[in-house]
């Protein structure tokens, strides 16, 4: 239930739901009201971090991903920017077209509070880290990279190539996890997805 930091399948299909109509609204009408979508949801007030999802269906190609690692707010009102960013703003593609609002799918990862890392040795931080459970977050000065954990698991990565590559994504050398001023913290996160286009919703394992 809303409130509690773990979702129940039907917050799970509220979410995705509006979701799905930020983005649908967005894509027709930018300046669309914001708050038409918010009142829905309202009740979920949680300060967690959330990330949004869109996927081609049915080859499941990724088409955006935008998120907050670490609350700026309540749910309520981070999944609509994330739902807008992940369809216009993810640099790694061209913002969503009205002709692509039905041959995709749409996922919501609500995360988990990041918990650091704190192993002194190099060893222990990879035994605190479990693969397809855990994300990961790295800071160092000013840059910073996440990946959900359902990225690992689709990549194949050991360990140590999670956190190169984390490394990598945030722009720091690949072995910057073992510096002791290097913050690294993981956290869990509740899957909500799409079996189809505007289907209905399952939480992924």
């Amino acid at each position: 239930m809303a409130g509690s930091g773990h979702y129940s399948l039907d917050d799970g299909r509220t979410l995705v739901k509006a979701a799905r109509s930020t983005v649908e609204l967005y894509v027709k009408s930018p300046k669309f009201e914001k708050g038409v979508i918010e009142k829905d949801i309202d009740k979920y007030r949680d300060h967690l971090g959330i990330f949004v999802t869109i996927e081609h269906y049915p080859t499941m190609s990724l088409r955006g991903c935008i998120g907050f690692p670490i609350a700026v707010g309540p749910v309520s009102r981070m999944l609509i920017d994330a739902a807008i960013a992940a369809a216009a703003e993810d640099p790694r593609f061209v913002p969503l077209s009205h002709r692509e609002l039905d041959h995709i799918v749409l996922s919501v990862s609500v995360l988990s509070k990041p918990e650091q890392i704190k192993g002194e040795s190099e060893g222990a931080k990879l035994r605190e880290i479990k693969i397809g459970r855990d994300g990961l977050i790295i800071k160092y000065g000013f840059k910073s990279g996440v990946f959900l954990p359902i990225v690992a698991l689709e990549q194949k990565w050991s360990k140590d190539e999670y956190l190169r590559e984390l490394c990598l994504k945030a722009g720091i050398p690949e072995d910057s996890w073992k510096r002791p001023d290097v913050g690294l913290y993981k956290f869990t996160a509740q899957v909500f997805k799409e079996t189809e286009p505007g289907g209905s919703v399952e939480e992924v394992a």
